[in-house]
């Protein structure tokens, strides 16, 4: 560990999935009676079988990707936000300082790199109207949050991957942005090197306030704000315009029968499109 108590990187070559092998070491701790379980960063040169949520696959491509995953013991019973707060962390330690935001948000788990022409304001200009429209954009990085029991708690596995250079995914729909468009010399291990004490210090800080902690920092990266989206779960089919987080990190969405707020263990977001057009 590093002064700040940070854990080192492990690192292996290749592996199937990151999440799947610090899941197992999880799972192996509890069934030989463990209570605890140590802070870990494990990366991989290489994932074969990297995934996102609901199962999609992760594309990462050898020297142009960064693919690793933290276990985290928290203190907290309800993780609600837990993958919005990993987000904010992530896009303020990859965005460049004294430059207007290029990274932003999306609702539950993605970060977009934000088209430069039309990218929201620097870190100096006033807060966006919050129910503007925002920029187009395209996939930088995604965060998959999954769980394991130990005693009586429960170890959070986060798994990141991120964009670092050009890379051609044939099924992307909302394209492929990389963290080279804004950092021509990143490589993975630099990209690391920036990202992960940022990380452990959002998880000290979720540990202690939850998503509230990280509230502001969202609503200022949020692409969904301001556009029409549809989706499915437990409200059943669900179109309208979303209108930012709420305190526990759902989404809000003001629909044509009234506001509701949809969590992201219960709810599919399935289309994305800009206010005004027809979803």
């Amino acid at each position: 560990m590093n002064a700040s108590g940070d854990p080192a990187p492990e690192r292996v070559a290749e592996t199937g999935s990151t999440n799947d092998d610090l899941l197992a070491r999880v799972r192996a701790a509890a069934a030989s009676g463990a209570t605890a379980f140590a802070p870990c960063l494990l990366v991989a040169d290489h994932q074969r079988a990297g995934r996102g949520r609901h199962g999609r696959r992760w594309h990462a491509t050898p020297d142009a990707s960064l693919t690793f995953s933290i276990a985290w013991t928290s203190p907290r019973s309800d993780l609600s936000g837990l993958s919005l707060a990993v987000g904010c962390a992530l896009a303020d330690a990859i965005d460049v300082r004294g430059r207007p935001l290029r990274i932003g948000l999306k609702w539950p788990n993605d970060l977009w790199l934000v088209d430069a022409a039309s990218a929201g304001a620097d870190d100096s200009a006033p807060p966006r109207d919050p129910l503007a429209a925002r920029p187009e954009g395209r996939k930088l990085a995604g965060i998959l949050v999954e769980t394991a029991p130990l005693g009586h708690s429960r170890v959070a596995v986060i798994g990141v991957g991120i964009n670092i250079r050009a890379q051609e995914v044939a099924d992307a729909a909302s394209g492929v942005g990389s963290i080279a468009e804004i950092e021509p010399d990143a490589t993975p291990a630099t990209t690391l090197a920036r990202v992960t004490p940022a990380l452990f210090a959002a998880l000290r800080s979720f540990d202690i306030a939850g998503f509230a902690a990280f509230a502001d920092r969202f609503a200022a990266r949020d692409v969904l704000r301001g556009r029409r989206v549809a989706g499915t779960g437990a409200h059943g089919e669900v179109e309208g315009i979303a209108a930012g987080i709420g305190a526990d990190g759902s989404l809000r969405i003001d629909t044509a029968a009234g506001p509701i707020a949809v969590a992201s263990g219960e709810w599919r977001l399935t289309r994305i499109e800009t206010a005004g057009a027809p979803c």
